[in-house]
C-alpha cells in the first residue's frame, strides 16, 4: 500500500554560489539549517516553512530554494524536478560552518572568511521607541513646561548641542527616536543587516554591558557610558543651559 505523504512535512534544500557565501551571515543564527560544499556551490537544508518564505531568504543573491520530493529537487510550485538530490555531502550546522572572526585592521568590520562591513538596513518589524535625541535649542521651552511626573522616569545626557533621553514612557518631543537591542540604541525602523552581529558587537565593544552603543544609519556609532546619564528634571536642564552659556 502506497504511503500517503499529503500530511508529511516539507523538506527544503537550497543552493548558492560559493562566491556569495558571505551573504549567508544573515541566516547564520538559524541553527536548524545545515550546510555542505560541492565544488563552486554551497548546499543548505533543514529550513522550516516559515524560514523558506522569510525576508532574509528573499534578500540572498543567486539563492535557489528547492523542495525535496522522493529524491528529486523541485523549484517552488514546479511540477517537473530541476535536478537529483546530491549525495555524499558532508553536512555541518551553519553556525559552526560559518565562523565569524574579528579583524584586527578595522574595528567596524566583521568577517566570514572575507570581511563584512557592519551596516544597518530598514526593518519590517516595529519596535517601541526607548531613546530620543533632540536639539537642546529646539526643546528647551518644552522641557521647562513639562510636569514633574513626565520627567521622573527619564535619564539624559548632553552630547554637544543635543540631548539624549532614555526611559519609558518616552517624552513627546521633536527629535530622532531609537529602540534598544542588546545594549545597542538603533534608529527606529532599522536593524543590523546581519542580525547575529548584535551580540558579537557587544562582546567586542561592551563586554561589561556598562555602555550604550548608539548607531547611525551609515553604520557609525557612539559609545556612551551608562553611568554618565543623570535623572532628568527642570532644574538639571536649566543648570545645563547656564553652564553652556558660560562656555
Amino acid at each position: 500500500m502506497a504511503k500517503d505523504s499529503s500530511n508529511g512535512l516539507k523538506e527544503f534544500w537550497a543552493e548558492i554560489p560559493r562566491i556569495d557565501e558571505d551573504f549567508l551571515g544573515s541566516i547564520r543564527d538559524w541553527k536548524n539549517v545545515q550546510i555542505a560544499s560541492e565544488d563552486e556551490v554551497i548546499w543548505l537544508k533543514g529550513f522550516t516553512d516559515e524560514q523558506s518564505v522569510s525576508a532574509e531568504i528573499q534578500q540572498l543573491p543567486n539563492f535557489l530554494l528547492y523542495e525535496l520530493r522522493e529524491g528529486l529537487l523541485f523549484r517552488k510550485d514546479a511540477l517537473v524536478p530541476t535536478k537529483k538530490v546530491r549525495t555524499a555531502l558532508l553536512w555541518t550546522p551553519i553556525d559552526k560552518a560559518l565562523r565569524l572572526t574579528f579583524p584586527s585592521s578595522n574595528n567596524n568590520f566583521f568577517g566570514i572568511d572575507e570581511k563584512v562591513e557592519v551596516k544597518l538596513k530598514p526593518s519590517e518589524e516595529e519596535q517601541p521607541a526607548f531613546a530620543l535625541v533632540s536639539s537642546i535649542s529646539e526643546i528647551k521651552e518644552s522641557i521647562i513646561s513639562l510636569p514633574k511626573f513626565k520627567l521622573e522616569n527619564i535619564e539624559w545626557i548632553v552630547i554637544n548641542d543635543k540631548a539624549l533621553f532614555i526611559g519609558n514612557p518616552l517624552l513627546s518631543l521633536r527629535g530622532k527616536t531609537y529602540w534598544t537591542k542588546d545594549n545597542h540604541l538603533l534608529p527606529t525602523g532599522f536593524d543590523f543587516e546581519f542580525k547575529n552581529l548584535s551580540s558579537l558587537l557587544q562582546r567586542k565593544y561592551n563586554t561589561d554591558q556598562d555602555h550604550w552603543l548608539v548607531w547611525n544609519e551609515d553604520g557609525s556609532y557612539l559609545n556612551i557610558n551608562k553611568n554618565d546619564f543623570r535623572k532628568l528634571s527642570v532644574s538639571s536642564f536649566r543648570l545645563t543651559e547656564k553652564a553652556k552659556e558660560w562656555i
